[in-house]
């Protein structure tokens, strides 16, 4: 028997990353698993895929809609979707501020926003964002990125506040650096993408990068009956990047 046997579960940003593994997880663990992403074609298997950009409000309303059409409930939802930015305050224009708005805060807000009601009329209900450490604290040349994820993490603080005694809970997972398809591209792009892995791995004191399932475990964690007790968390999974501040 699985922790989600007869529960139906929707991730965003499946299809690569820590959202691949976090469907992987919930289906192995029994759960009806939608994964949406922009493409789709690499959601794990036994996983239905939906095409969607979450930054959209019509995108998110026809995923909430079609999980709602094939199973009548959604009892978890992670709003894992995610992009990255790697500028400063100077150099970030205002295109790119509201590009990592709009996909990493507006996409978590739609999400919640949309799949709440059904929560509701259940009277029950688990969403579990993805946020990070950098918005926890500052990073160099991450404005973006950083406040996205600020914003986020107050977010999930509100709906837990919210809907706490329904009980409806709301927590985030806070990863560090995730070896993650994100940072590969990252590293490509630099003039030295050993040295940059290496400053990288240096930041964590643990003396490495996370694997995308370490959070992904921590996300089926956070939105199982293990953590009944468990609301408005940002739940740190960083290498031991925090312990130092």
């Amino acid at each position: 028997m699985g922790r989600f046997d007869g529960k139906t579960v929707l991730v965003t940003g499946a299809g690569s990353g820590i959202g691949w593994e976090m469907a992987r997880l919930f289906r192995e663990e029994g759960a009806a698993v939608f994964g949406a992403d922009l493409d789709p074609s690499t959601i794990p298997d036994a996983c239905e895929a939906i095409t969607a950009d979450v930054s959209s409000q019509a995108a998110v309303e026809a995923m909430v809609a079609a999980v709602i059409d094939a199973t009548g409930r959604i009892d978890v939802l992670c709003n894992n979707a995610g992009i990255g930015s790697t500028k400063d305050p100077v150099e970030c224009s205002l295109a790119e501020w509201e590009r990592v708005f709009s996909v990493n805060a507006r996409g978590v807000f739609l999400g919640t926003k949309l799949a709440l009601p059904h929560m509701l009329r259940a009277g029950s209900g688990s969403i579990v964002n993805t946020a990070s450490v950098a918005g926890l604290l500052g990073l160099r040349n991450r404005a973006a990125y950083c406040a996205s994820k600020g914003a986020v993490i107050a977010f999930t603080k509100a709906v837990a506040i919210e809907y706490a005694d329904i009980p409806i809970r709301c927590n985030c997972i806070c990863p560090g650096t995730i070896d993650s398809p994100w940072i590969g591209r990252l590293l490509d792009e630099t003039d030295d993408p050993d040295l940059a892995r290496a400053d990288l791995v240096a930041r964590q004191p643990i003396g490495r990068l996370g694997e995308p399932v370490e959070a992904a475990r921590a996300a089926v964690y956070l939105a199982s009956d293990d953590a009944a007790f468990v609301t408005g968390s940002a739940f740190v999974i960083d290498g031991g990047i925090m312990a130092g501040i």
